[in-house]
């Protein structure tokens, strides 16, 4: 059986000839004749770019049969290469025989016109098989894989850390408790257990033991928030390194990022062409930009001074109390790496009080070694740090925030041989949106897990 791939690579390499026989299994996107010769568009999922396949009166004994294909029928199709090279398309099948694997019912709701992202997220299931879908899950898969090849060349581990957790890494207590069918929480574990927020601190034992590694799998979040760039349900890639420290630790960030970047930007030139003509104008020259570039620094001191110099300059915020201790809001990180550096940005050593109890405290006893990785068009894309190694120290911030019990263990990570570790989590559906510029996260993961509904 050959493939729409296969054709397209023989292309590319000068190997597909005239007139050699080709057998493709596939669905129709399109159909349309004259009277005496048709066009059907055809995919059959292994390339983003459709095959026109072409049937004449005088050449299938059903041309009648063929013409009523609608979009949608499943088709098994015989047929010959023709080359067309002075044509919009490059080459073309012509049908020698064609059956019917399926067929596709008249109220099949996809069809060919543009659809709006409202609209295709009611029918989520039928949706994969659209230009944009059929473009964005073949980017998340090369983009996913990019990531774990980058890891295993550089001697990775990779670790499945747990689903199901007596721990609430960010102490933020925004989550979904795991019941049984008589709603009894503490019954099957003996203790309140959660979906997890984040694998770091269970692989940050396994740091402790093979020095690097990494988890990427699903983390939830119980927020009542309803916007486009939050979900119940998200994708976490968390790498965890030991004698490493914030430098360290943004070195791998930008070097992570740029090789998957890179790659996708290499092994899917048709699909981000697409994203380029349809969704993001330039989003191409943007993370080539970003592939190119150094990653600049800041502390969060210093964007403090930006922000205010800019506000003092006429530059309006919505939240206009810029002030030392506040959290920094997506305009605020927007203005910083658009405005201030027109790049990737890193602050650095933000606020002990508004970082995660595992960060390290740095000299001064008031800010953590932390940094948040912004790029243009939608402000933080990585949060990571440098973790509280010193026993003592992190004792001191969990008794302070009331957060050991069920925690001794990772206090026990620091007395039994326990080093410097650092590490980072980028959240994977974010940087889908931003890598092809799909505005809703709810849009780029294959079923969306939102606040106030769920259908699949």
């Amino acid at each position: 059986m050959d493939t729409v791939k296969m054709m397209y690579e023989r292309l590319k390499n000068a190997t597909l000839k005239d007139n050699v026989k080709v057998n493709l299994r596939g669905w129709v996107r399109s159909n349309r004749n004259n009277g005496t010769i048709g066009f059907i568009d055809f995919n059959d999922g292994t390339a983003f770019l459709n095959v026109q396949l072409v049937y004449e009166k005088d050449k299938v004994a059903n041309f009648s049969e063929i013409d009523k294909y609608r979009t949608g029928y499943a088709i098994n199709v015989s047929g010959k290469v023709v080359l067309t090279e002075k044509s919009k398309q490059p080459f073309e099948v012509h049908i020698e025989e064609v059956e019917v694997i399926n067929e596709a019912d008249s109220d099949y709701p996809l069809q060919k016109k543009r659809h709006t992202f409202d609209y295709l997220r009611e029918i989520a299931h039928l949706r994969p098989r659209t230009n944009t879908f059929l473009a964005l899950h073949r980017v998340r898969s090369e983009l996913t894989f990019a990531f774990h090849e980058f890891f295993h060349k550089n001697d990775f581990i990779y670790v499945h850390t747990p689903i199901l957790t007596g721990n609430d890494a960010e102490g933020a207590g925004q989550v979904f408790t795991v019941v049984t069918d008589n709603k009894n929480p503490h019954q099957f574990f003996g203790k309140e257990t959660s979906l997890t927020v984040s694998g770091q601190l269970h692989v940050e034992a396994f740091a402790q033991a093979f020095q690097k590694v990494y988890t990427f799998g699903p983390t939830f979040r119980a927020e009542a928030s309803n916007t486009s760039r939050h979900a119940a349900e998200f994708w976490m890639l968390e790498p965890e390194m030991a004698f490493t420290d914030l430098n360290g630790n943004m070195d791998v960030i930008e070097a992570s990022l740029k090789y998957a970047i890179s790659h996708i930007l290499k092994t899917c030139p048709d699909e981000m062409a697409f994203f380029n003509t349809h969704i993001e104008k330039g989003i191409i020259a943007r993370l080539e930009k970003l592939v190119n570039s150094d990653f600049k620094k800041i502390t969060y001191d210093e964007a403090i001074k930006v922000l205010e110099k800019a506000q003092a300059c006429g530059v309006k915020f919505s939240n206009n109390e810029i002030h030392w201790g506040m959290d920094l809001g997506s305009e605020h990180e927007r203005y910083l790496c658009e405005k201030h550096v027109n790049g990737p940005l890193f602050v650095t050593n933000y606020p002990k009080d508004i970082k995660a109890f595992y960060m390290r405290l740095n000299d001064d006893g008031k800010t953590v070694a932390a940094c948040d990785l912004l790029v243009p068009n939608i402000g933080e894309l990585v949060g990571g740090s440098q973790r509280e190694d010193r026993y003592d120290y992190l004792l001191r911030r969990m008794t302070d925030e009331g957060n050991i019990e069920d925690l001794e263990w990772y206090l026990d990570l620091r007395k039994y041989g326990g080093v410097q570790t650092s590490g980072f989590g980028i959240g994977f559906d974010r940087l889908l949106m931003y890598v092809t510029g799909i505005t809703n996260i709810r849009d780029v993961q294959p079923f969306g897990r939102a606040y106030g509904t769920i259908k699949y």
